[in-house]
Protein backbone atom coordinates (compact mmCIF):
# COMPACT_ATOMS: atom_id res chain seq x y z
CA UNK A 1 0.00 0.00 0.00
CA UNK A 2 1.18 3.60 -1.16
CA UNK A 3 -0.22 6.86 0.25
CA UNK A 4 -1.03 9.08 -2.69
CA UNK A 5 -2.23 12.46 -1.44
CA UNK A 6 -5.25 14.00 -0.54
CA UNK A 7 -8.42 15.59 -2.36
CA UNK A 8 -10.44 18.52 -1.08
CA UNK A 9 -14.03 19.63 -2.14
CA UNK A 10 -14.10 23.08 -3.52
CA UNK A 11 -17.02 25.25 -5.06
CA UNK A 12 -14.92 27.10 -7.68
CA UNK A 13 -11.53 25.72 -9.72
CA UNK A 14 -10.99 29.58 -10.70
CA UNK A 15 -10.62 30.49 -7.49
CA UNK A 16 -8.95 28.15 -6.19
CA UNK A 17 -6.32 27.73 -8.11
CA UNK A 18 -5.85 31.85 -7.93
CA UNK A 19 -5.62 31.39 -4.84
CA UNK A 20 -3.07 28.80 -4.14
CA UNK A 21 -1.24 29.93 -7.01
CA UNK A 22 -1.09 33.99 -5.43
CA UNK A 23 -0.77 32.92 -1.29
CA UNK A 24 1.23 29.80 -1.72
CA UNK A 25 3.39 29.88 -5.05
CA UNK A 26 1.36 26.39 -6.16
CA UNK A 27 0.49 25.46 -9.84
CA UNK A 28 -1.60 23.04 -11.27
CA UNK A 29 0.47 20.15 -13.04
CA UNK A 30 -2.29 17.83 -13.64
CA UNK A 31 -5.88 19.46 -14.68
CA UNK A 32 -9.26 17.14 -15.09
CA UNK A 33 -11.27 19.88 -15.55
CA UNK A 34 -13.81 19.06 -12.67
CA UNK A 35 -10.71 17.59 -10.78
CA UNK A 36 -6.59 19.03 -10.51
CA UNK A 37 -3.72 18.36 -8.92
CA UNK A 38 -0.89 21.37 -7.53
CA UNK A 39 2.52 20.94 -6.89
CA UNK A 40 3.06 19.01 -3.85
CA UNK A 41 0.16 16.52 -4.88
CA UNK A 42 -2.95 18.15 -3.08
CA UNK A 43 -5.96 17.24 -5.36
CA UNK A 44 -9.16 19.38 -5.31
CA UNK A 45 -12.37 18.42 -6.84
CA UNK A 46 -15.57 20.56 -7.59
CA UNK A 47 -18.27 19.53 -5.17
CA UNK A 48 -21.09 18.72 -8.09
CA UNK A 49 -18.40 16.80 -9.35
CA UNK A 50 -17.31 15.08 -5.72
CA UNK A 51 -20.85 14.37 -4.85
CA UNK A 52 -21.30 12.35 -8.05
CA UNK A 53 -18.14 10.61 -7.17
CA UNK A 54 -19.59 9.02 -3.61
CA UNK A 55 -23.06 8.99 -4.66
CA UNK A 56 -24.24 11.66 -2.18
CA UNK A 57 -26.26 14.95 -2.11
CA UNK A 58 -24.27 17.88 -1.82
CA UNK A 59 -26.27 18.32 1.51
CA UNK A 60 -24.29 15.34 2.46
CA UNK A 61 -21.13 17.19 2.08
CA UNK A 62 -20.11 19.71 4.78
CA UNK A 63 -17.34 22.59 3.88
CA UNK A 64 -16.08 24.45 7.01
CA UNK A 65 -15.39 21.45 9.38
CA UNK A 66 -12.40 23.00 11.25
CA UNK A 67 -11.28 19.33 10.99
CA UNK A 68 -8.20 19.20 9.60
CA UNK A 69 -5.32 21.00 7.94
CA UNK A 70 -3.41 21.34 4.90
CA UNK A 71 0.72 22.08 6.54
CA UNK A 72 2.66 23.96 4.94
CA UNK A 73 6.43 25.22 6.29
CA UNK A 74 8.34 28.95 5.34
CA UNK A 75 11.49 29.56 4.95
CA UNK A 76 10.95 33.59 5.74
CA UNK A 77 7.89 32.94 7.93
CA UNK A 78 7.82 37.03 8.91
CA UNK A 79 8.13 37.65 5.11
CA UNK A 80 5.13 35.50 4.58
CA UNK A 81 3.22 36.69 7.22
CA UNK A 82 4.22 40.63 5.79
CA UNK A 83 2.56 39.39 2.55
CA UNK A 84 -0.51 37.86 3.85
CA UNK A 85 -1.15 41.44 5.71
CA UNK A 86 -0.65 43.10 2.44
CA UNK A 87 -4.01 41.45 1.09
CA UNK A 88 -7.81 41.86 2.30
CA UNK A 89 -9.07 38.72 1.32
CA UNK A 90 -7.53 36.68 3.50
CA UNK A 91 -9.27 35.47 6.82
CA UNK A 92 -7.41 34.01 9.96
CA UNK A 93 -8.09 31.16 12.21
CA UNK A 94 -5.63 32.56 14.46
CA UNK A 95 -2.85 35.37 14.45
CA UNK A 96 1.00 34.20 14.32
CA UNK A 97 1.59 31.97 17.18
CA UNK A 98 4.49 30.24 18.63
CA UNK A 99 3.66 26.50 19.90
CA UNK A 100 4.60 25.18 23.01
CA UNK A 101 8.12 23.29 21.22
CA UNK A 102 9.08 27.18 19.69
CA UNK A 103 7.79 26.81 16.34
CA UNK A 104 5.93 29.59 15.52
CA UNK A 105 2.88 29.36 12.51
CA UNK A 106 -0.19 30.90 11.23
CA UNK A 107 -3.10 29.57 9.95
CA UNK A 108 -5.81 30.88 7.56
CA UNK A 109 -8.95 29.78 5.62
CA UNK A 110 -8.77 29.10 1.75
CA UNK A 111 -12.16 30.02 -0.50
CA UNK A 112 -13.74 27.19 0.70
CA UNK A 113 -12.97 27.42 4.33
CA UNK A 114 -10.35 24.43 4.48
CA UNK A 115 -7.58 25.35 7.29
CA UNK A 116 -4.02 26.36 5.78
CA UNK A 117 -1.20 26.34 8.78
CA UNK A 118 2.07 27.51 7.25
CA UNK A 119 4.73 27.02 10.20
CA UNK A 120 8.98 27.69 10.05
CA UNK A 121 11.03 25.28 9.30
CA UNK A 122 12.54 23.15 11.89
CA UNK A 123 15.99 24.21 11.00
CA UNK A 124 15.11 27.46 11.50
CA UNK A 125 13.53 27.11 15.01
CA UNK A 126 16.42 25.28 15.89
CA UNK A 127 18.52 28.17 14.29
CA UNK A 128 16.57 31.02 16.11
CA UNK A 129 17.19 29.28 19.06
CA UNK A 130 21.15 29.05 18.98
CA UNK A 131 20.96 33.02 18.34
CA UNK A 132 19.02 32.99 22.03
CA UNK A 133 21.92 31.34 23.75
CA UNK A 134 20.27 27.92 24.08
CA UNK A 135 22.42 24.87 23.73
CA UNK A 136 21.65 21.54 22.47
CA UNK A 137 20.49 19.77 25.17
CA UNK A 138 18.22 23.08 26.33
CA UNK A 139 17.11 22.77 22.33
CA UNK A 140 16.47 19.05 22.31
CA UNK A 141 14.24 19.53 25.99
CA UNK A 142 12.14 22.62 24.08
CA UNK A 143 11.39 20.94 20.80
CA UNK A 144 11.31 17.73 21.71
CA UNK A 145 13.66 16.49 19.20
CA UNK A 146 16.44 14.85 19.86
CA UNK A 147 19.97 16.37 19.10
CA UNK A 148 21.18 14.11 16.48
CA UNK A 149 18.04 15.43 15.21
CA UNK A 150 18.59 19.22 15.62
CA UNK A 151 22.94 18.71 14.36
CA UNK A 152 21.33 17.54 10.93
CA UNK A 153 18.19 20.37 11.05
CA UNK A 154 21.63 22.84 11.78
CA UNK A 155 23.59 21.96 9.11
CA UNK A 156 20.95 22.68 6.63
Amino acid sequence: MKYCGSLYVIKDSEKTKAFYKEILGLRVITDFGANFVLTGGISFQTLDSWQNFIEKSTDDIHLNANNGEMYFESEDLDDFIKRLDSRDDIEYVHPLKTHDWGQRGIRIYDPDHHIIEISETLSNVCKRFIEQGLNLQEISQKTMLSEKMINRLLKK
